[in-house]
């Protein structure tokens, strides 16, 4: 099974000299577009949000978008370009075609080009746990993989279907095998979970290996996770900061009204409490909203001539020590 190398540019829909802000600004109009939570066909705009976040991923990270932006299509072939990633998933890219992942969020291009190395050794150079030195039972490797999940999955927790397809050491040829991954409420990033016996398989009688999971959070259109607090940034029209609004925010768990009081600045931080992610059994982080103030691009004549009568009238100077 050919792995296809993946445009990260095109998906987001940038060129290759785009700025951080400018990944951040394409990353957040594309995912407020397929979030499954507002698209109208729910299976296509999931991938398609699974896509986005991957592309999001790679080219807001400085260090992994200049090893993609290094080896670029070339990537799979080292000796016509550059060098094979190092920390490529179970190995070179290369010799990874045995092992394929769908369900988990992430492409197999994402996992042979940034994936984690293998939790256990060799399976032809370690001796299998329940062998002695003179036995020819070896224990198979682990696998890692990532695992997207969303902040949805992190408040309620969910169950995810995916599958696997490796070499089987005995038919020789690949076995696909269909997993049920349990996702705790409250999962961390960076988190492991294990699935027992999912590794590869195990030779001369020993032991399959296990199946690690590295949880990875989405990325919210909206929202910055830190730790168990979320960060949302509220934009004001220059009126509602003046006069005060009644504002309905987006919280991972329905709409929360928020009263903003007459006379809000920019950078002004509102904090719901418990409106964040779990963070024990019985407990959540708090939602922290920061406001920014924010004014029309394009007016009309009449909104021009209103506008011209404030600034008549208005004896404010923000210029004007205070």
């Amino acid at each position: 099974m050919s792995v296809k190398f993946k445009d990260y540019y095109t998906i987001l829909g940038i060129p290759k000299s785009a700025s951080e802000e400018e990944i951040k600004k394409a990353f957040r109009k594309l995912a407020r577009q397929y979030h499954p939570d507002v698209a109208q066909n729910k299976l296509t705009s999931e991938e398609k949000f699974k896509e986005i976040n991957e592309a999001n991923e790679v080219l807001s990270d400085p260090q992994k978008r200049a090893q993609y932006d290094e080896l670029g299509e070339n990537w799979n072939h080292p000796e016509r370009g550059g060098s094979a990633p190092q920390n490529g998933f179970r190995g070179d890219a290369r010799e990874n075609s045995g092992v394929h992942f769908d369900g988990t969020g992430f492409s197999d291009f994402f996992e042979q080009f940034f994936g984690h190395s293998p939790h256990g050794s060799n399976p032809f150079n370690r001796p299998s746990e329940h062998s002695d030195s003179f036995s020819s039972a070896h224990r198979g490797r682990d696998i890692e993989s990532h695992l997207l999940v969303s902040l949805d999955e992190i408040l309620t927790g969910s169950t995810r279907t995916i599958q696997l397809q490796q070499f089987d050491l005995k038919t020789r040829k690949p076995s696909l095998q269909t997993l049920k991954v349990k996702i705790p409420p409250g999962v961390r990033e960076g988190q492991l979970i294990r699935l027992a016996g999912k590794g590869e398989e195990g030779s001369g009688g020993g032991a399959s290996g296990d199946l690690f999971l590295r949880v990875k959070f989405a990325t919210h259109p909206d929202y910055q996770v830190k730790g168990f607090d979320l960060y949302y940034e509220l934009e004001l029209s220059p009126w509602e900061a003046v006069l005060g609004a009644s504002i309905e925010i987006p919280a991972i768990d329905g709409l929360i009204s928020l009263k903003v009081p007459a006379g809000t600045e920019t950078g002004r931080q509102f904090r719901l409490r418990g409106k964040g992610l779990p963070s024990g059994a019985e407990n959540r982080g708090d939602l922290f909203a920061m406001t920014t103030i924010l004014v029309p691009s394009q007016i009309s004549t009449d909104e021009k001539e209103l506008w011209e009568q404030l600034a008549k009238k208005s004896t404010y100077n923000p210029r004007k020590p205070r």
